[in-house]
């Protein structure tokens, strides 16, 4: 898997892609779904993120609203690879995700196209937009965690 992903115009490829035909690009905004607003103060990114989170498990996610490539293309991959995982897995997914734009130590196999970011961390002005959407999933499930203690 890793030579694949050590080419730069694959990995921009995947970024473009998600840009373009972000993955579930949209709020169903019905019973059983919460939602978060997720802004940043510095760019563009203004999102909404949504998951239905049952017994555990997230059985869907969404987001809509205006973001850059960097926000969409993230939170797009992100929603996707998610998307029927129990909440722990995908917490394991998001924190090895979080540890890769950190610089620290993380498991390539476990992020999948999510690889796409590894050199955002050298962009620092980059590194809010390759998270906002996955900070939003936090939130959603810790809040699903919490009311289910």
């Amino acid at each position: 898997m890793s030579n694949y992903f050590d080419d730069p115009m694959i990995l921009r490829q995947i970024i473009m892609d998600h840009y373009e035909y972000p993955r579930n690009h949209e709020l169903k905004k019905q019973e059983g779904y919460t939602e978060v607003h997720m802004a940043s103060e510095s760019c563009i990114d203004d999102i909404y993120v949504e998951a239905k989170i049952v017994d555990g498990i997230i059985e869907d996610t969404g987001f809509e609203g205006t973001a850059c490539t960097i926000a969409t293309a993230s939170t797009s991959i992100m929603s996707d690879l998610i998307k029927g995982k129990s909440t722990s897995e995908a917490m394991q997914i998001i924190n090895n995700y979080l540890s890769m734009i950190d610089e620290k130590e993380y498991d390539e196999d476990m992020l999948d196209e999510l690889i796409a970011f590894k050199t955002v961390s050298k962009q620092a002005n980059r590194i809010k937009c390759a998270t906002i959407g996955i900070k939003g999933f936090v939130q959603l499930i810790e809040e699903s965690e919490k009311n289910h203690e």
